[in-house]
């Protein structure tokens, strides 16, 4: 049995999607109440509970052998740090002890590019990079990071841990609408749209998919792999989208300076209407940062391959257009709020 959390994530449903086709036994850990729309018609045991409740944890492990652990908590802002240091941390905790209390023998972590040091333009991002807990970046790249170092301990201590990061992940199966499903649909649209004058690297979700199950597979116990695609300008991308879609509209380019004055301001509205945010500081500071991001790892030791960019911009726009009625567009976590994580046994 192969346990997943985060099962109704965008890597999760379609990492379920590429076990169960294999003909896996798939449990998905989803949170109670969650939306599962993105697992229907999947062949696969829903489990519902919460990293945060490690007796949950315990008995979701029950008869597993793997466990991927996806479930964190993404966010672009500011205002959730508690619940990221909770979700992202403590979360991760219990999951390791139980994997390890419950004799799993294989254990994925998905971490994040965003987890690892920083460096400056000219030097490439890869393994030899240390995962950095102190990143100034913001709290999502530090909590990350921490349980990073959580799951690198724990594999040091006997676990059998391997952790991957994937970067910039786009493509279909994107029923919760993520950040930049949200802009290749505004993207899609016959009106003017929103680009910048950035690169970064983005990657196939269903190479990331099978990049976890490679790691599973071939992955060395403690070691990292950085899941990339292509660093890519975001106005080619643009481009790439509306080339799929037929189209050609005006692109509104913010320059940095400008991005930057507004995104505070930004904030603030995102949160006053509960929307799922776009233009923020963490985001700006993202895209001005180095991609120079290296996968020749994963490639050399897993057999990892990314498709080419048109393909995936092809086959999302494909996607959104028949399953556009089937996404929903809602703020992660919604459903683990500050005052119901405190009745978590261990939680608050």
């Amino acid at each position: 049995m192969i346990l997943v959390t985060g099962a109704a994530g965008h890597i999760g449903n379609v990492l379920i999607r590429e076990l169960t086709e294999s003909g896996n036994k798939v449990r998905g850990l989803v949170l109670p109440g969650e939306n599962v729309r993105s697992l229907d018609g999947l062949d696969l045991e829903i489990f519902e509970g919460n990293i945060l409740d490690k007796p949950a944890m315990l008995r979701a492990m029950e008869d597993v052998d793997t466990v991927y652990h996806l479930a964190s908590l993404v966010s672009i802002t500011k205002d959730k740090i508690d619940l990221m240091r909770l979700v992202n941390i403590k979360g991760t905790q219990n999951v390791l002890e139980a994997a390890r209390e419950a004799g799993v023998k294989k254990f994925i972590y998905t971490s994040s590019i965003h987890a690892l040091e920083r460096p400056p333009h000219g030097i490439v991002i890869d393994e030899t990079l240390k995962f950095d807990s102190k990143n100034p970046a913001g709290p999502y790249d530090q909590t990350k990071a921490e349980a990073s170092i959580l799951a690198q301990k724990a594999a040091a201590e006997g676990l059998d841990v391997t952790i991957v990061c994937p970067t910039g992940v786009i493509g279909p199966f994107d029923f919760s609408r993520s950040e930049m499903g949200e802009m290749i649909l505004s993207w899609m649209k016959k009106t003017p749209s929103l680009s910048l004058d950035a690169t970064f690297d983005f990657v196939d979700i269903r190479d990331v998919a099978k990049g976890h199950i490679l790691a599973a597979e071939k992955g060395r116990k403690g070691e990292t792999y950085l899941l990339s695609g292509v660093d890519i300008k975001i106005s080619h991308l643009r481009a790439l989208v509306q080339q799929a879609m037929g189209i050609k509209t005006r692109a509104v380019i913010f320059p940095f300076w400008f991005a930057k004055a507004i995104a505070p301001t930004a904030e603030i509205w995102y949160k006053i209407t509960r929307t799922r945010p776009r233009l923020t500081s963490y985001a700006i500071e993202t895209l001005m940062s180095n991609s120079d991001i290296s996968c020749a790892k994963a490639c050399r030791e897993l057999g990892f391959e990314a498709r080419p960019i048109e393909e995936t911009v092809r086959d999302t726009v494909l996607w959104w257009k028949d399953n556009l009625s089937k996404t929903h567009s809602s703020l992660r976590f919604d459903s683990v709020l500050p005052e119901k994580v405190k009745s978590i046994p261990g939680g608050a």
